[in-house]
C-alpha cells in the first residue's frame, strides 16, 4: 500500500473519467490469484490490447480487503456503451472474464460491463 501516491498519466487533452467497483469472493487464497492473474507478468495482451482498442485511455484497478475500486480514463467523444459492447466482441474477451469469474461475486457467463457497477460521484474539489 502506498502512503506516497501514485503517478497519474498526462494526456495534453482534457480526459473523462469513470469510477466503477467490484467485490471478490471473501477467500485471501483466491484474491491473491486474482492478483497474481492481474500482474504484468500473467494479464493477456489480448486484453490489454482490447481496451486500447476500444478507446479507453488508462485503466487502473484498487484493492481493499474484497472491493475492487476501478478508474477508467477516455477522451471526452467516448461513448462507453458502444466501447463496451464492442469490448465484449474482441478476441478473448469473454475467455478472461469467464477466467476471472471464479475469483468475483458475479453471475455466470457475465460480461465485464455486467460485472463492474458504475458509481455515483458525490464530491469532488476542484
Amino acid at each position: 500500500m502506498s502512503t506516497q501516491g501514485y503517478q497519474v498519466k498526462e494526456y495534453h487533452q482534457p480526459v473523462k473519467r469513470y469510477c466503477q467497483t467490484m467485490d471478490l469472493r471473501d477467500n485471501p487464497e483466491l484474491i491473491a490469484e486474482y492478483r497474481r492473474r492481474h500482474s504484468r507478468e500473467e494479464s493477456w495482451q489480448e486484453i490489454l490490447d482490447g481496451i486500447r482498442e476500444v478507446g479507453i485511455l488508462e485503466m487502473e484497478i484498487y484493492i481493499l480487503g474484497t472491493r475492487l475500486f476501478m478508474i477508467v480514463e477516455t477522451p471526452l467523444d467516448f461513448d462507453w456503451d458502444t466501447a463496451m459492447a464492442r469490448l465484449a466482441t474482441l478476441p478473448r474477451q469473454q475467455e478472461w472474464e469467464d477466467y476471472m469469474a471464479m475469483f468475483q461475486q458475479c453471475a455466470e457467463g457475465a460480461t465485464s460491463d455486467e460485472k463492474w457497477q458504475m458509481m455515483e460521484r458525490m464530491f469532488y474539489l476542484y
